[in-house]
């Protein structure tokens, strides 16, 4: 089979379609896919393009939990060695930790696992083609796809592929491979240079990573404050607030600080550093994470003073005020 055939007319299936389940009808151009790595990554990419219609061949799961998930996403898919993985494979999909992948790729490639036109595709974000130099040397087909998407590794995931972008970085005749690719996991296509990965991923870690530690220490606060089912009572307000940051940008953001209430961020930081030391009263570990969303609060705010001084949209003064409020506690 030759895998650069009809790539560009790949057609676009849903990644939800009979996920989990072998495809009844083979196609001409079904690939026999390996995957390394059934962690959170691996199980629901396989899931969606066996639901293709491509046939994944064997698994690489190296712990118990992996395992698991590979049998519940994955069912019948035999679990081998990497190694036996490789051979079986036209398609090696590599979903391991960022840092194991160029380790273990030049290793095997030492041993002589690859051949000339297999693809050996990964799912790092912060990095493109060249840390499958050693594959490529060998004769594979370089490819780097990255989803936009958290994963839990269950089976919900294979819906959200739908509509997720991805990006893409490729030598330049592979890139219809891997368009085709994603559009058969059900995800968009993004072209990223091989330069602009670290950024672009420093960019989804940011956005996504923090976002989370930012939510938990609005959470740990609530719930300092009496206020039960945090998670829920956020909701509205959070999803409403990042609909605006990502229609918006600056120009959706409300609150005391871009009013220049300097008194409220005062009293904010304040009662803040005293649930601290009332909880450290009874709980020490308590108190420590409430000091944390203190100091999380005060970093955040001194980051929304520094952005919105930059634009324009405050005065220096009122920055000053601003930041003298955070230091007052």
């Amino acid at each position: 089979m030759n895998p650069l055939h009809d790539a560009h007319e790949c057609p676009r299936r849903s990644a939800h379609e009979h996920a989990g389940e072998p495809s009844r009808r083979p196609r001409p151009d079904q690939l026999h896919i390996g995957i390394i790595g059934m962690g959170h990554v691996g199980p629901p990419l396989g899931s969606a393009l066996r639901a293709a219609g491509h046939d994944i061949v064997a698994v690489n799961a190296s712990s118990p939990q992996a395992r698991e998930r590979a049998e519940v996403m994955l069912p019948g898919v035999p679990i081998m060695d990497i190694p036996d993985v490789i051979s079986a494979a036209d398609l090696v999909l590599i979903a391991i930790p960022d840092d194991a992948i160029e380790p273990l790729v030049s290793g095997l490639a030492d041993l002589g696992a690859f051949r000339p036109g297999q693809i050996v595709a990964h799912t790092c974000g912060t990095h493109g083609v060249a840390i499958l130099n050693k594959a490529q040397q060998a004769g594979a087909l370089p490819i780097a796809l990255h989803p936009a998407m958290t994963f839990t590794g269950t089976s919900i995931d294979v819906s959200r592929l739908v509509g997720t972008p991805f990006a893409v970085t490729a030598p330049a005749a592979l890139v219809p491979i891997a368009q085709a690719l994603v559009v058969e996991l059900g995800g968009e296509p993004v072209i990223v240079q091989e330069n602009d990965r670290t950024l672009y991923h420093a960019a989804l870690a940011h956005g996504a990573n923090h976002l989370v530690t930012l939510i938990v220490h609005a959470r740990r606060m609530l719930e300092a404050a009496g206020v039960e089912q945090s998670g829920t009572y956020l909701r509205p307000l959070v999803e409403a607030a990042l609909d605006r940051a990502l229609t918006e940008g600056e120009q959706g953001l409300t609150g005391p600080i871009v009013r220049a209430d300097s008194g409220t961020v005062g009293a904010h930081i304040t009662a803040l550093h005293k649930a601290a030391r009332l909880a450290a009263e009874d709980n020490e570990q308590a108190g420590a994470r409430l000091t944390d969303s203190a100091d999380n609060y005060a970093d955040m705010a001194q980051a929304t003073i520094t952005m919105l001084t930059r634009s324009g949209r405050l005065s220096q003064r009122a920055a000053d005020e601003l930041r003298t409020a955070l230091m007052e506690s």
